[in-house]
């Protein structure tokens, strides 16, 4: 049997998310405090590397709408940076195609704004290198049955 860990609130905010990017709005702007640490900014010193680790389970809260695999794991995320607290994510999709195309970054990047520490984000969809199926983690693969 295949062990599963479980967060309620990581599993609620991840539908609510979902929820309003299948309206095709993206997430609430207005965060929620049950579901986010970050409902104002404040002034307070973050470790760059805090606030690395948290953006990236942000991250790991957005899934690909067409596979059920969140879109760090399944390679989507080239490259994180972050700079004074404002953080730049490269992205990239699993076809050019892709019918999110035009709403999908919106996304990822209102679910990183959310992040506590965060002043602002820019997400930026980029092709080189493209996305091959090698770029899922092991976990992925796994939950995928692929391994």
């Amino acid at each position: 049997m295949k062990r599963v860990n479980f967060n309620p609130e990581l599993e609620l905010k991840k539908i609510r998310i979902m929820d309003d990017f299948n309206k095709d709005n993206g997430p609430e702007d207005v965060a929620d405090p049950a579901l986010s640490e970050a409902v104002e900014f404040d002034d307070e010193p973050v470790d760059e590397a805090v606030l690395h680790e948290r953006v990236i389970e942000a991250l790991k809260t957005v899934y690909d709408p067409e596979i059920p695999v969140n879109i760090y794991d399944l390679g989507l995320i080239y490259e994180v940076k972050i700079k004074d607290r404002f953080v730049d994510v490269d992205m990239t999709l699993t076809a050019p195609g892709c019918p999110v195309a035009h709403t999908f970054p919106g996304m990822v990047e209102r679910s990183v704004e959310l992040v506590k520490g965060v002043s602002g984000a820019a997400v930026e969809l980029v092709w080189d290198p493209p996305w091959t199926p090698d770029l899922i983690s092991e976990a992925a693969r796994l939950e995928l049955g692929l391994i």
